[in-house]
């Protein structure tokens, strides 16, 4: 069994802050717990937008608190996303995700990731196999 806490797990290398200053995330479970999916419990800041492609992982996204939007680039269809929503990106969606009140969201990647990723120019990481 694991069990991790999330202010604890905060203080570690787990929380990771984007570069560009977007975002925070704070990964309870990684591919390394061997659960073929990671956990994260991450905060979108309040007037960010932020360019996300996970070409190569499908993620679910549930928002705790906060408001914002996320867009779908192909075809410009925009959700508002408010506490007690989820948005599945199902089909590698590249998407603009967009925060007017900052959102802590719970999200879950397939195949897990190590922690360690950044997001490409593109918005994506790299395939697992990739590291």
């Amino acid at each position: 069994m694991i069990v991790r806490n999330l202010e604890e797990a905060r203080k570690t290398d787990r929380f990771v802050v984007a570069e560009n200053g977007n975002w925070d995330s704070t990964r309870l479970v990684l591919a390394d717990d061997g659960m073929n999916h990671s956990f994260h419990i991450t905060r979108i800041y309040a007037g960010t937008e932020t360019p996300i492609h996970y070409k190569h992982h499908l993620e679910t996204v549930y928002c705790i608190e906060g408001e914002g939007e996320v867009e779908t680039v192909a075809d410009g269809k925009i959700w508002p996303i408010r506490p007690g929503d989820v948005y599945v990106l199902d089909k590698h969606d590249q998407h603009l995700l967009r925060a007017s009140k900052t959102m802590t969201v719970a999200c879950v990647f397939y195949p897990a990731i190590t922690g360690t990723e950044k997001h490409r120019e593109d918005g994506s990481y790299a395939p697992a196999d990739e590291g």
